[in-house]
């Protein structure tokens, strides 16, 4: 070309849970039976959404207005409606309808969050983190992101001194972000640490973006502390949706929740670039907003929550009662989402590792695969290519720590439980083989 196209961030937009993919559709094409245990989809998985709300939506498509343009920021009514859920939590902080933009699924929000802060400003993330946002992070100027650690060996927690160390040393972190209910860990924060990163960001000045997909989806003891009941005095971005929780993924509808915009005229004017950039898509899609309003207000939206919470609490113990018992693994009872994240001891590899593939070429796609790679993910795709089950290396979430996420979405008791012990059968295979 007479000029280079390729923007200078291009190679950091990584998505292993999607990636992944592309190697088990080759691996298929070779005759292997494939076990998709990569993507947090519950429809994919069977889950089959409650009649009540099919028949809410039903009966918003035979509305004309649900077929037209919203306004950018959203359907007003539903705005309304979601304003007054925030401003009801305790000892929260209060917004206005106008405080809420819809967009087209988080992923959409998560790229106008990051895509529109200044080149030269960071937002320091945990490691390991959902991959969309480290990658839209690392792409805006073609930099690795800026991460704390997550601790496999304390129940997946951080330690907030090295946070503030890092703050410290590096002047141009303006924001921290977090996925709470956490994708890939499944923890969910405590409170006295949620306060504590209020307190850090209002020392250094910096915002709060927090990714609340899965607030709703909490067990084992946790709860649901949102961003605006310890945000305080603090500017802040809450993300919010309706994919995992109706759960719709279809929908592709998801709002951030704004707050303290006026305490800082810069991020205020930083808000307004996110508004003006979602007026020249338009709006996003009108029909899955209109039904905020009713399924959340409906008297069986609370007994629904509480039913898929009970069920994934059910299938997080189950996963952990396997993986425990595995040696050179170090896993946690998962608190919220959907996800568990295994983390491998750092001794357990060694050069040659492999499971058996008897097809000779699914063995030499697997060996090309497994060539300077981390461990972890050598394990997986030996694990794709012998046993055709499709998981996710943790090193896909922007860390170097190895390990594998496997979801809690498999509705069939019985499959789940033959698969995750499969999976634990294998890692012990692997490491000794």
């Amino acid at each position: 070309m007479r000029n280079n196209l390729v923007h200078e961030g291009a190679g950091f937009l990584e998505y292993e849970i999607r990636q992944i993919v592309e190697h088990a559709y080759r691996m298929r094409d070779m005759g292997l039976q494939i076990t998709w245990e990569n993507i947090g989809d519950p429809i994919a998985m069977n889950e089959e959404v409650a009649p009540w709300i099919k028949e809410i939506v039903h009966g918003i498509l035979n509305q004309n207005r649900s077929w037209g343009y919203c306004p950018t920021r959203g359907v007003l009514e539903t705005r309304e409606f979601l304003a007054n859920q925030v401003n009801i939590r305790e000892n929260g902080v209060k917004i206005n309808p106008n405080d809420i933009i819809f967009f087209n699924g988080t992923a959409d929000a998560i790229d106008k969050v990051y895509e529109l802060v200044h080149r030269n400003a960071r937002i320091l993330l945990p490691a390991p983190i959902y991959s969309t946002h480290s990658s839209n992070e690392s792409k805006r100027g073609g930099y690795k992101p800026l991460q704390f650690r997550l601790d496999p060996k304390n129940h997946w927690l951080p330690d907030m001194d090295e946070i503030r160390n890092i703050i410290r040393y590096n002047p141009q972190i303006s924001g921290i972000g977090m996925v709470n209910p956490d994708n890939p860990t499944g923890i969910v924060y405590p409170r006295e640490i949620l306060e504590e990163f209020a307190e850090i960001a209002r020392q250094n000045d910096l915002f709060l973006l927090v990714d609340e997909i899965y607030s709703h989806i909490c067990y084992n003891g946790a709860k649901t502390f949102h961003l605006s009941q310890y945000a305080h005095d603090i500017p802040a971005i809450a993300l919010r949706g309706i994919s995992k929780e109706y759960p719709w993924p279809g929908s592709r509808c998801a709002w951030m929740e704004i707050l303290n915009k006026e305490k800082d005229p810069n991020f205020s004017t930083y808000i307004d670039s996110i508004l003006n950039a979602k007026m020249l898509e338009v709006c996003a899609t009108t029909l899955p907003q209109l039904s905020i309003p009713q399924v959340f207000g409906s008297e069986k939206y609370p007994k629904h929550l509480k039913k898929r919470a009970a069920i994934f609490e059910k299938r997080a113990n189950q996963a952990y009662e396997i993986f425990r018992k595995v040696p050179g693994l170090i896993c946690h009872r998962p608190q919220g989402a959907f996800y568990m994240s295994v983390f491998f001891d750092e001794e357990i590899f060694h050069a040659g590792q492999k499971l058996p593939i008897p097809n000779p070429n699914l063995r030499n796609y697997v060996d090309q695969l497994c060539e300077n790679v981390p461990g972890d993910k050598r394990f997986v795709y030996n694990l794709l290519g012998s046993k055709g089950i499709c998981i996710v290396p943790l090193t896909g979430f922007a860390t170097e720590m190895n390990g594998f996420r496997v979801t809690m979405l498999n509705t069939d008791d019985e499959k789940r439980n033959s698969l995750f012990q499969e999976i634990a059968d294998s890692v012990t295979e692997f490491v000794n083989s």
